[in-house]
């Protein structure tokens, strides 16, 4: 596949926007960075829904007390993660996403029985999997987002975060650079479009560069000092958002394909919706928070 100026041009341009909206929600506070992500997941959970219901024409008789109950559902999700940064009223969001949570669960199926006069399993299982896509991931990036808060080392609960989000903006940028110039072997019939040389030249480079900005940054934090760890860790945590980011890109592609359309949504000129944008990082997200779940913390 040869590179396209006029899109390069067009999805660099609208990139560009889109990291500093990205930026200034994920750095500002941890209420921006809540407040991008609640918009976030209601705009995926949209086009997720749009999806199914194109892949099964059933989902689409699923009650609105359903369809909207399981969005609100999963941004209790978010809420549960959140740590000591958010309170509502002098009452934790934790404790709130709990048992509003909780509610939902017994609340939701009750709702669909007396709405629908029956209990459909199949649309319930597709909602439940949207739960565990969708908001379990934005959930678990908020926990991220939140770890460390009120702690001497808060910064890298914003830190993991960007890691996460740039080593799948350099890998995604750097597969379609890649792909573009020498691309040749087709890595999947899910997605045409993507290569062998393209998607191995991401993760590589993905790796590389986050690699080198933890070098840089633990001398600055050290005094100067080399701290290898800081490498390691950035590098590990590239080559796993950027795996587990391709795997992410690929079921999005899947969806697309059995509901026979291009973009999951027109959020981006250039990029598609909001799942076509944060495809990856749905499924980076719960691999990168077992890593530094299990090993760094």
């Amino acid at each position: 596949m040869a590179l396209n100026p006029s899109i390069f041009k067009t999805r660099a341009l609208t990139a560009l926007v889109f990291v500093l909206i990205m930026l200034t929600g994920l750095l500002w506070n941890q209420w921006s960075f809540f407040i991008l992500f609640s918009f976030i997941h209601f705009g995926c959970w949209y086009e997720y829904q749009k999806i199914i219901t194109l892949i099964d024409k059933e989902y689409a008789l699923i009650s609105p007390f359903h369809r909207y109950g399981v969005m609100i559902a999963g941004w209790c999700l978010m809420w549960y993660f959140t740590n000591a940064g958010y309170h509502l009223g002098g009452t934790s969001f934790h404790a709130i996403g709990w048992w509003v949570g909780l509610v939902f669960l017994f609340v939701l199926p009750a709702g669909e029985i007396l709405l629908s006069r029956k209990l459909n399993v199949k649309n319930i299982g597709y909602s439940v999997l949207g739960l565990l896509y969708i908001s379990l991931s934005l959930g678990l990036l908020t926990h991220l987002r939140t770890l460390y808060y009120g702690h001497l080392v808060s910064a890298w609960g914003s830190m993991f975060v960007l890691m996460i989000i740039g080593s799948i903006w350099i890998n995604d940028t750097m597969a379609y650079i890649v792909g573009s110039l020498i691309g040749k072997t087709p890595f999947s019939k899910i997605s045409p479009k993507k290569t062998w040389e393209g998607t191995l030249g991401g993760i590589i480079l993905s790796v590389l560069v986050m690699g080198i900005i933890g070098y840089f940054l633990g001398r600055y934090l050290n005094d100067g000092a080399t701290d290898w760890r800081w490498v390691g860790q950035w590098a590990v945590i590239a080559a796993i958002a950027s795996v587990a980011g391709t795997f992410g890109d690929l079921l999005e592609s899947k969806l697309k394909r059995m509901a026979d359309i291009k973009d999951s949504g027109h959020l981006m000129p250039g990029h598609g919706g909001f799942l076509d944008r944060f495809d990856s990082l749905l499924v980076a997200t719960p691999f990168v928070w077992l890593y530094v779940m299990w090993i760094i913390s």
